[in-house]
C-alpha cells in the first residue's frame, strides 16, 4: 500500500511522528495539544489535527480523517503549515477516491515547501498520480523524492518514497529495481522502529512476488506479515484486494469469489470509496472466472462508474474490459462490440494493463474470426503473440495460443500445433513451480483453450494416435509432476490436530442437535490456514513426458485403453489395442453425463432405500443406455479383453462394473494414460499388510479381525490404536493397506475429504506426507473412490493423493456402501489377490460372485466399488 506523512512542532510534532508506529497513541497525544485550546499555537494545532487525520487514516476511519485535515488546513498560522496540511489531505482525498481534488491540494502546497517539506509533497504528489493511473509520472515524482530524501539526509522519505515506487513498478510487472526499493524500505522502516510501516514494505514484497508468478513465495510472505498485523491490532481490509489477485493468478475462483465479496462488505462499511470501487471491479473478475455474468457485468458497471467519478479513467478502462467481456460470453456477435474490445485493448495497453489488455485483444479476434472477418483477427492475434516473449507465466501462454490461432487462420495447422505445445511448455514450468498439488490442479485452467485446439486439430485430422497426444498433454497434468511434500511445519501439524478436534466436536453436536454455528465458523478458519500454510510449498522439478501409442501398447499387453475425450460438446473415444490406435465418436458429451448421474442416482437408491422394482428399473435403464452410448461403437475392438478406461470430467464418478459390458471384466480406471502406465511400473513395497477399523462402525472391527485370518502377519489398528497419525505413519512403505471405516467426501474442497478414526477425522490432505506410498491401498468406507474434478481432468482427494505420491493402486467406492454386506466382498477380494490375481481381476471375480448370491442391493454394493489407477 503506499504511504504517507510529515512534520510539526512539540507535543503535536510527537504525535505526528508516532502515527505510524502507535497510532491510537497519536490521537491521545494530538487530543491533550487540542484541549489545550489557544495556549497552543495555532501551527501546532494545526499539526496536532493533520496527526489525527493521518492516524485515523490509518485505522481506516477515511471520514473521520478528512474531517480533521479539513481542520489542519483552516488552522495554519504560516504558509508551510498550511502546505504540510495541505499536502497529507491530498493523500487521503486520493484514498477516498476523489483524486481530482487530492491532485489540487497537492499540486498547491508544492510552491510554498523547500528541502525535505518538498520531498514529501512530492511524494504526496506521486500516491494521487498513481491512484489516477498516471504511472510514469508517478514514478518520476518517487525518484524526485528519493533523490531529494538522500540530499537532506531523510532516511524516512527516502523508505516512504521506495516503498511506493516498488509497489508501482510490482503492479506494473517491472522487475527493475522492485525488490530493492521495497527491501531497502522495509530495513529502513525497522531501523527507525516503525513496524506497521515495515509491514506493509514486506507485505509490498509478497504483492511483488505474485506478479512475477512465485505464488509459494507471495503466500508465505502474506502469511508472516498478517501475523505481524495482527500482533500490532491495526486493519488493513484493503489488503484483501492484494489476496484477491494472488487467488486470481492460480486461478482459485471460489476463493476468490469468497474474497471479493467480503471486500465490498467490509470496504464500504469503512467508506473506502477508492478502495470499495477496486473491489467491486475485483467481484467482477471473479464473476466472470466463475461464469456468473450478471454478476460481471453489474459489479463492472458500478466500479465503472465510480471510477470515473473519481476520474480515474484508466481503472474505469480496466472494468470497460470485463463488461465487454461479459457480453462476448453471452454470445454477442456485433460488429460494434468488436470494435468496442479493440479500442478497449489499446486503452488498456497505454495506460499500463498489459493482461487484460492481451486477453480482451485475443477474445476480439475470436469474434472477428466467428464474423467471418479473418484479416482482422489474424492481426489482433499477431499483436496478441507478442506477449509469449515476455512477462508472466500465464501471459506467455496466451501469447502461444494467438499465435497458434493467428496460424490455423492462414492455414498453417503444423505450426499451429508446435505454437500450442511451446506454450503448454510455459505452463508445465510455471505449474511445476507452484510446489502445492491444489496450486498445480488448479492453475489448469490456463491450458484449456491450447490444449482444446491442439485436440481439435488432431480431430479434424482424424489421427488418432495425435488425439491420444493432445489428451495426454493437458489431462491430468498435477500427477505427472514429482509431488512437492508439504512443508515440515509445527504450525501446519498444529492446525491439523485442531482442525480434527473441532471437526470431531462439530459432528457430537450436529448428531446431539445442539447449536454449531461457532464450531462451522472455527473449522472454515482452520481450513483456510491449513490451505494457506501447506500452498507455502515451494516448487518441485520434473514433468513426466506423455507415452506414445507404441509405449502404452507394449505395456498393455492384451489390455485394452479406453481414453475419453471431450472435443466440444462430442465425446470422443481414443482406444489402443495390440498396438493400433483408432478414434471413435461416441455421441453427446452431455446424454453420457446425464445417463452416468441417473445410473449414480438409480444404484444409490438400490443401496440406501433397498430393493424395489422403481429402483431397479431407474438403474437398469440408466446403465443400459449409458453402456450402448460408451461401448456399443467400440464393441468389436474390445471383445472379452481386460480394460483400462480413462474417463473426462463427470465419467470419473461412474461405477464402471454396474454397465453390462465392465460387469466381470476387469476394468482399470485412471487419471490419465500417462498415470496408468507410471503406476503399472512401479513395483510395489514390500511392507507387511495394514488393517485398520475406524469408530462407530461395529461391522467396520469384525472386518478387520476376519481379514486378519486371510493375511496373516498384517499390522491392525482398531479401537483406540487407530488414530490418524497411527495410519500415516503405517502406510510408509506397507505392500497393503486396508481401511473400513465411514468416510465423507467434500465436494467444495477435495483434499479436505475425510476417513473417521478414533481421534476424529483423516484428512486426504494429510496423506501428502506419506514419503514411501504403500503399494495397494483398499477403502471401504462410503465415497472415498470420489473425486474433485478441476479444468484438465485434474483430480482431488484421496485418489489423487495417493496416486500422486506412487501408490501403484487404489480400490474404492463411487457410492455409499451398507456395512455388513460389504465386508463379504472385501473379504473375497482380498483372498483372491492373495491367490495371486491382479486387484482389477480380483475385484471384478469378487463382484460376479457376490452379485450371483444376492439381490439388486448386493448388485448395487459391488457396482460401488472401482479399481483406479494400475490394476
Amino acid at each position: 500500500m503506499p504511504d504517507s506523512t510529515g512534520s510539526g512542532a512539540g507535543a503535536a510534532q510527537a504525535a505526528l511522528d508516532a502515527v505510524q508506529r502507535y497510532p491510537r497513541e497519536a490521537i491521545t497525544i494530538a487530543e491533550r495539544v487540542l484541549a489545550a485550546g489557544r495556549s497552543a499555537g495555532d501551527d501546532e494545532r494545526s499539526t496536532a489535527e493533520r496527526a489525527t487525520g493521518l492516524a485515523l487514516r490509518e485505522l481506516n476511519d477515511l471520514p473521520g480523517a478528512l474531517r480533521h485535515l479539513r481542520r489542519a488546513v483552516r488552522a495554519a498560522g504560516t504558509p508551510r503549515t498550511r502546505a504540510l496540511a495541505r499536502m497529507s489531505l491530498g493523500y487521503v482525498l486520493a484514498n477516498a477516491g476523489r483524486t481530482a481534488a487530492a491532485l489540487r491540494a497537492v499540486t498547491a502546497a508544492l510552491p510554498q515547501l523547500t528541502g525535505a517539506d518538498a520531498g514529501r509533497a512530492r511524494m504526496q504528489r506521486g500516491v494521487v498520480l498513481h491512484y489516477r493511473g498516471r504511472y510514469d509520472e508517478a514514478v518520476r515524482d518517487y525518484g524526485l523524492a528519493i533523490d531529494i530524501a538522500q540530499r537532506e539526509g531523510d532516511t524516512l522519505l527516502e523508505a516512504r518514497a521506495r516503498n511506493n515506487r516498488g509497489l508501482l513498478n510490482a503492479h506494473r510487472g517491472s522487475a527493475g529495481g522492485t525488490d530493492d526499493d521495497l527491501a531497502r524500505a522495509a530495513a529502513a522502516f525497522q531501523r527507525l522502529g516503525l513496524d506497521l510501516a515495515a509491514a506493509d514494505a514486506r507485505w509490498n514484497s509478497g504483492i511483488a512476488a505474485g506478479q512475477r508468478g512465485d505464488i509459494a513465495a507471495a503466500l508465505r510472505c502474506f502469511a508472516a506479515v498478517d501475523e505481524e498485523y495482527r500482533r500490532l491490532a491495526v486493519p488493513r481490509p484493503a489488503l484483501l484486494l492484494d489476496r484477491f489477485e494472488l487467488l486470481l493468478s492460480v486461478p482459485l475462483v471460489d476463493e476468490a469469489v469468497e474474497v471479493a465479496a467480503a471486500a465490498v462488505r467490509e470496504l464500504r462499511r469503512r467508506g473506502m470509496a477508492s478502495d470499495l470501487a477496486e473491489a467491486l471491479l475485483a467481484r467482477a473478475r471473479a464473476a466472470l472466472l466463475a461464469n456468473d455474468l450478471d454478476t460481471a457485468t453489474g459489479a463492472a458497471a458500478q466500479a465503472r462508474v465510480r471510477f470515473r467519478r473519481q476520474g480515474r479513467r484508466t481503472w474505469a478502462a480496466f472494468a470497460r474490459h470485463v463488461e465487454l467481456r461479459a457480453e462476448f460470453r453471452r454470445g454477442t456477435r456485433s460488429a460494434t462490440l468488436l470494435t468496442a474490445m479493440a479500442r478497449t485493448a489499446d486503452q488498456l495497453d497505454a495506460t499500463g494493463w498489459p493482461g487484460p489488455a492481451l486477453t480482451t485483444r485475443i477474445e476480439a479476434g475470436l469474434l472477428a474470426a466467428a464474423s467471418g472477418r479473418a484479416g482482422r483477427a489474424v492481426a489482433l492475434f499477431e499483436v496478441a503473440a507478442r506477449a509469449r516473449r515476455r512477462g508472466t507465466a500465464p501471459r506467455r501462454v496466451q501469447g502461444w495460443y494467438a499465435l497458434a490461432l493467428s496460424r490455423r487462420l492462414n492455414g498453417d495447422d503444423p505450426g499451429a500445433a508446435r505454437a500450442l505445445r511451446r506454450g503448454l511448455a510455459v505452463l508445465d514450468r510455471h505449474r511445476t513451480s507452484l510446489g502445492a498439488t491444489e496450486l498445480r490442479a488448479h492453475s489448469g485452467t490456463y491450458g484449456r483453450e491450447l490444449a482444446a485446439e491442439g485436440l481439435d486439430i488432431a480431430v479434424r485430422a482424424g489421427a488418432p494416435a495425435r488425439v491420444l497426444a493432445w489428451a495426454e498433454r493437458w489431462r491430468a497434468n498435477t500427477l505427472r509432476m514429482r509431488a512437492a511434500l508439504p512443508p515440515d511445519d509445527p504450525d501446519l501439524v498444529a492446525a491439523l490436530a485442531e482442525l480434527r478436534l473441532v471437526s470431531s466436536l462439530l459432528e457430537d453436536a450436529v448428531l446431539a442437535g445442539r447449536p454449531a454455528h461457532a464450531l462451522r465458523g472455527r473449522q472454515a478458519r482452520l481450513e483456510q490456514r491449513i490451505r494457506d500454510l501447506g500452498r507455502r510449498v515451494p516448487g518441485g522439478t520434473g514433468v513426466v513426458t506423455p507415452p506414445g501409442v507404441g509405449t502404452l501398447a507394449d505395456r498393455l499387453g492384451s489390455r485394452v485403453l479406453v481414453e475419453l475425450v471431450a472435443h466440444g460438446d462430442r465425446l470422443r473415444a481414443v482406444l489402443v489395442r495390440d498396438g493400433r490406435a483408432s478414434l471413435h465418436d461416441l455421441g453427446p458429451l452431455a446424454e453420457a453425463v446425464h445417463l452416468a448421474r441417473s445410473h449414480r442416482f438409480g444404484l444409490r437408491r438400490l443401496v440406501t432405500t433397498g430393493d424395489s422394482a422403481a429402483a431397479r428399473a431407474g438403474a437398469g435403464h440408466a446403465a443400459a443406455a449409458l453402456d450402448r452410448q460408451l461401448f456399443d461403437p467400440l464393441r468389436r475392438h474390445l471383445a472379452d479383453r481386460a480394460m483400462v478406461i480413462v474417463p473426462v470430467g463427470a465419467l470419473h464418478a461412474v461405477p464402471w462394473s454396474g454397465l453390462p459390458t465392465c460387469a466381470g471384466r476387469a476394468v482399470t480406471a485412471a487419471p490419465s494414460a500417462t498415470v496408468w502406465l507410471g503406476a503399472d511400473h512401479r513395483q510395489p513395497p514390500a511392507g507387511p499388510p495394514v488393517l485398520a477399523g475406524g469408530p462407530r462402525l461395529p461391522a467396520a472391527q469384525a472386518e478387520v479381525r476376519r481379514l486378519a485370518r486371510v493375511l496373516p502377519g498384517a499390522r491392525l489398528l482398531t479401537g483406540a490404536d487407530a488414530t490418524a497419525d497411527a495410519l500415516t505413519s503405517a502406510l510408509d512403505g506397507a505392500g497393503l493397506v486396508h481401511i473400513a471405516a465411514h468416510g465423507t467426501f467434500r465436494a467444495d474442497n477435495p483434499q479436505f475429504s475425510t476417513l473417521e478414526l478414533a481421534d476424529g477425522p483423516l484428512f486426504a490432505y494429510e496423506w501428502e506426507r506419506v514419503a514411501r506410498p504403500p503399494g495397494c491401498v483398499v477403502l471401504s468406507a462410503c465415497d472415498s473412490g470420489l473425486t474433485g474434478v478441476r479444468p484438465g481432468d485434474e483430480v482431488m482427494g484421496f485418489t489423487a493423493v495417493l496416486l500422486a505420491l506412487g501408490a501403484r493402486c487404489l480400490i474404492a467406492t463411487v457410492l455409499p456402501v451398507p456395512a455388513d454386506p460389504t465386508t463379504a466382498l472385501m473379504l473375497d477380494l482380498h483372498r483372491r489377490m492373495r491367490a495371486g490375481a491382479r486387484p482389477a481381476q480380483a475385484l471384478a471375480d469378487a463382484q460376479r460372485a457376490f452379485v450371483a448370491s444376492g439381490d439388486s442391493t448386493a448388485r448395487a454394493t459391488a457396482a460401488a466399488f472401482v479399481c483406479l489407477g494400475a490394476g
